[in-house]
């Protein structure tokens, strides 16, 4: 069984930065890509970042570029994946989802129907 564990999200002004967190816990020897998606009220979940197994490889929505970055943490038992966001601004606000995508392939993935597990979300907010 794997868990994931977002935390980091709250209240905001425009222009503020934010960091999120992901925890992922369980079936942390398999391997996996890691993403984030979002959900604002009334809209569809949409694609955020995404980071492939090693880190090397990421993806970005192209609403996101140069203001957010996505980065992780494989250490043995826990794997932790971050989203710095920068510049934020109310379009942003949404509840945000990690997601793992357990597979042997290097490239991040941006459809959320290519992903296995996911969190609770996380709650962002920019007020303007």
């Amino acid at each position: 069984q794997v868990q994931l564990m977002e935390s980091g999200g709250g209240l905001v002004q425009a222009g503020d930065s934010l960091t999120l967190s992901c925890v992922v816990s369980g079936r942390t020897f398999d391997s996996y890509i890691l993403g984030w998606f979002r959900q604002a009220p009334g809209k569809e979940r949409e694609f955020v970042a995404a980071i492939s197994r090693t880190g090397t490889n990421t993806a970005y929505a192209d609403s996101v570029k140069g203001r957010f970055s996505i980065s992780r943490d494989n250490a043995q038992r826990k794997i932790t994946v971050s989203l710095q966001m920068s510049t934020l601004e109310p379009e942003d606000t949404a509840v945000y989802y990690c997601a793992a995508d357990r597979t042997w392939l290097n490239t991040p993935r941006t459809d959320s129907s290519l992903y296995d597990y996911w969190g609770q979300g996380t709650q962002v907010t920019v007020s303007s």
